[in-house]
């Protein structure tokens, strides 16, 4: 069976779809404190927004979004569920590799008129 060229334009364009839904789920900043927060251990909804100082309501919409993008997991433990990071070896690598991307250009992004600090 032979492959038109849409159609392999269209497979070798998957990956990068993919990827770029998976750096959607690390695009938040509040997402990527509760990763790293789940980084040390399980954790519960309730002890996660005291850690971040941010609403139930909120911690429960980002883990929601991270549970969906596969980056964190849960199970239940009582009443309560406890939440853990799926991968997270693979994810300490790719957070490493964030940090050190950001210290070779220098923290670049940050002045970036459409993601930086000042948009």
């Amino acid at each position: 069976m032979t492959m038109t060229l849409d159609a392999a334009a269209a497979t070798a364009e998957e990956p990068l779809t993919a990827a770029a839904c998976l750096f959607h789920g690390f695009s938040d900043r509040s997402r990527l404190v509760i990763l790293q927060h789940l980084l040390s251990g399980e954790h519960r909804v309730v002890e996660l927004t005291e850690h971040l100082g941010l609403a139930q309501s909120t911690v429960s919409k980002h883990l929601a979004c991270l549970k969906e993008c596969g980056l964190v997991t849960s199970r239940p433990q009582g009443r309560a569920s406890v939440f853990s990071v799926t991968h997270p070896e693979a994810t300490t690598q790719l957070l490493a590799a964030a940090e050190t991307l950001l210290d070779l250009t220098g923290f670049a992004v940050t002045l970036c008129p459409t993601y930086g600090v000042n948009r």
